[in-house]
């Protein structure tokens, strides 16, 4: 037996021991590495100028030391520690505090800016040492490294600088810290480092990103490699808030949510029986049209149902001033300021163009956050989409659809189509598979009169009128009439009449239908 428990525990002492990781707590960070940085290595943080590198090195220090009680050490070759320190602040960030409590120490190595450019030998074993003698003067943990372009930049003798750098990278592994080194890139999606670090940093690699897209830049994070473990494939959008890099890992979004049974009114009796008995609570509702078709209309009867049963609610909107919505509203006999007032309702107002998409999801997420309303609206999804690209957008939609039904919210929100007449394709839009009930608005033109017509397109997991409704909006509000019975090619935008025999072949024809569902 005791033989036996020997060599159980060799057998056990020999099997190989998988990369461990360090969580970062960079919000979205450890979800797309599945961790974290792997512990004992240096990562490379690649950007071009302005993309967030420093803001990543320092929170990954700024994480370990305030969360895990883990000291750090960060070397600067650019900016002096006094500047590093005032610009932490703007994130309420008090690195001095943490430099007087022995808990992060940051070492200047930055250029004398008299100096001139070194040609021939270059040696980093002063420098290395001084880190070396840092780390087990503080019993450091985790160290951050800003920037190796500027020693690239400072000294002729590329190849002597790769060198020492290496023999810092591996003297960082030996001594077993966790290290995040930041270098510049020239393009964005060009080659990894300016000065082909990456060959020799090569354990880790994670690029991020400050790319314009069509009317707007866009930031994003790649993790390229992180060796011997594994981590989620491609980019992901990130913006720079109070709290510091933020993440949007909408990759690692799972459809687990709840699905629940329970109707709520859209504030509108008529379309509650077109939809079953109403919308179902915490799904996703999209009406989509031509503009005046009244879907904010709807919108408004929709958070006026919630706020009259004392439920919050809160309305995102892009494209009318906050005294535009309380006016329209109030001439449906709608009063936003009165349930402004009772703190039912929150309006948060913004220009599309004033943010990247990913700062309004943020501002979406901690307005919700904050507020805890039981349902939101988005008027309109189409102001957001203009000037980015189909997929920038659809992960956008993605982000808040996800986080509304996590957070069991019912979502309304409405969609601007470019045709003012006639069918056009919903899936244009990238949202349609996302959403779970789709209102289609659209004129019509009968009898020499514009009128307005209203289709429930879609619902997911309930029976529904699948009728073309005939459409008002007076003073009182929508009002949805009877179907337009006698006339085909509504949606079309081209009605046409139908005679008596045609009349007498659809009645037989829907019967049949009728009889086939009562059958099945």
């Amino acid at each position: 037996m005791s033989q036996i428990n020997k060599t159980e525990q060799s057998q056990h002492q020999l099997e190989p021991v998988g990369v461990q990781k360090i969580r970062t707590l960079i919000e979205g960070f450890d979800d797309i590495s599945y961790g974290g940085l792997p512990v004992g290595r240096t990562t490379l943080v690649s950007g071009t100028s302005g993309t967030g590198k420093t803001l990543f090195a320092i929170q990954f220090l700024y994480s370990g030391i305030t969360n895990f009680d883990e000291a750090g050490v960060f070397v600067t070759f650019e900016e002096s520690p006094t500047d590093i320190i005032k610009n932490s602040y703007s994130l309420g960030w008090d690195l001095q505090e943490l430099v007087n409590d022995g808990k992060l120490f940051i070492l200047d190595a930055s250029p004398d800016p008299e100096g001139q450019a070194v040609v021939g030998n270059f040696d980093l074993s002063a420098l290395i040492e001084r880190i070396q003698y840092a780390i087990r003067k503080y019993k450091a943990k985790r160290v951050s490294i800003d920037s190796i372009t500027a020693i690239f930049q400072q000294y002729d003798a590329a190849s002597l600088v790769r060198r020492e750098i290496f023999r810092l990278v591996a003297r960082l592994k030996q001594i077993g810290v966790t290290t995040v080194m930041t270098t510049e890139r020239v393009d964005e999606y060009g080659p990894v480092a300016r000065f082909g670090v990456e060959e020799f940093v090569s354990d880790n690699v994670v690029i991020v990103r400050n790319a314009l897209e069509g009317e707007r830049r866009r930031r994003t994070i790649e993790i390229l490699k992180l060796r011997g473990t594994t981590h989620m494939k491609g980019e992901y959008p990130f913006t720079i808030t109070n709290d510091g890099i933020n993440i949007f890992p909408l990759g690692a979004m799972q459809l687990t949510q709840r699905s629940s049974n329970v109707r709520v009114s859209s504030g509108v009796n008529t379309l509650d029986e077109m939809c079953g008995g109403g919308f179902f609570k915490d799904s996703i509702i999209l009406a989509t049209g031509a503009t005046g078709t009244g879907k904010t209309l709807l919108v408004s009867k929709f958070l006026q149902n919630a706020c009259l049963h004392g439920e919050r609610a809160i309305l995102f909107a892009y494209e009318e001033s906050r005294a535009q919505l309380s006016r329209n509203a109030t001439s449906w006999g709608i009063n936003f300021e009165e349930m402004e007032r009772k703190d039912l309702l929150r309006i948060i107002c913004a220009y599309p163009e004033s943010a990247g998409l990913e700062d309004h999801l943020q501002i979406i997420k901690l307005e919700i956050a904050d507020f805890k309303p039981s349902c939101i609206a988005i008027d309109s999804l189409s102001a957001l989409a203009r000037g980015v690209s189909n997929n920038a957008f659809r992960q956008f939609v993605i982000g808040v659809t996800g986080y509304a039904k996590q957070e069991e919210i019912t979502g309304f929100f409405t969609n601007t189509t470019d045709q003012f007449m006639g069918s056009h394709s919903i899936t244009d839009s990238h949202i349609s598979t996302i959403t779970d009930t789709i209102l289609m608005l659209q004129y019509v033109e009968i009898r020499g009169q514009m009128s307005r017509a209203l289709n429930v397109f879609k619902m997911r997991g309930s029976w529904h009128d699948t009728g073309i409704r005939e459409y008002t909006i007076s003073k009182d509000g929508p009002e949805i009439k009877d179907s337009f019975r006698n006339y085909e090619g509504i949606i079309s935008g081209s009605p046409t009449r139908l005679t008596s025999d045609e009349k007498s072949e659809l009645s037989r024809i829907v019967k049949g239908v009728r009889d086939f569902s009562q059958e099945d």
